[in-house]
């Protein structure tokens, strides 16, 4: 089923509008404190294996994204769809520092939590990538960790985004950045803003994975440009890669 642009309003909160038909519920995930590192693999690997599977988790959601366009070719489970899931979320918030939310509280943006709980469950500690619920904290983190931080800050223009990277953009109308040069984190202020992790990335498509993307965990399809960087688009203002240098 392919959710065009015209519906994607009634994908923006809870579930309070007609379902379309959803995918089979996938098996019960494990918390990031039970999820064990998995022997032999890196950090970055484990990243990439953790995001895939919460994304199976949530029913699989894809959303397509060329230039002012976005549809959804495949709707899987929204974040208060069910038990399960709603629990899931309270997870990721747990791994942020907010153990009073869950997937229930569906005004609350929680795509931070969402890349937080991924880092804990690869086994990154604190100590390299912090607890938050905003995205800008850890952007504004790296920006400012010269000469040498975990996530190296890229501008889209000078770096062609890898798995297991994070990609950011702007949420609405936030703040104003040249997207030619690297903000200071002092340029993030007032900045909302969204990343998601990169899984593929082939030719000119890549794939990333994000969470309360369309009230779910959802991968993403991106045109990339001939040269092979990322493309800012009406829906997705990216301006900043974060290139993860992880072992």
């Amino acid at each position: 089923m392919i959710v065009p642009v015209s519906s994607c309003l009634m994908l923006a909160g809870c579930g309070t509008a007609v379902v379309p038909a959803k995918s089979a519920a996938t098996p019960q995930a494990q918390s990031a404190a039970e999820a064990p590192a998995a022997l032999g693999l890196s950090a970055r690997a484990r990243l990439l294996q953790h995001a895939v599977n919460e994304w199976r988790f949530f029913g699989r959601q894809t959303v397509v994204i060329r230039a002012d366009r976005e549809s959804i070719p495949h709707v899987g489970i929204w974040e208060d769809e069910d038990e399960a899931r709603s629990e899931r979320i309270h997870q990721y918030w747990q791994a942020a520092g907010e153990p009073g939310l869950s997937g229930s509280d569906c005004d609350q943006a929680w795509s931070a939590a969402f890349i937080v709980w991924l880092m804990r469950a690869a086994g990154v500690p604190e100590s390299v990538f912090p607890s938050t619920i905003s995205h800008r904290d850890y952007v504004a983190r790296f920006l400012g960790e010269a000469p040498d931080p975990p996530f190296l800050p890229h501008t889209i223009g000078a770096y062609r985004p890898q798995p297991a990277d994070l990609i950011c953009a702007i949420r609405g109308n936030s703040v104003s950045l040249d997207g030619d040069e690297l903000p200071r984190p002092a340029d993030l202020a007032n900045a909302k803003l969204h990343c998601d992790i990169v899984v593929e990335s082939r030719g000119r498509s890549l794939q990333a994975i994000g969470g309360n993307v369309r009230n779910s965990v959802s991968r993403t399809d991106l045109a990339l440009s001939p040269q092979g960087h990322l493309q800012p688009t009406p829906r997705r203002p990216w301006f900043l890669i974060l290139e993860n240098r992880l072992k």
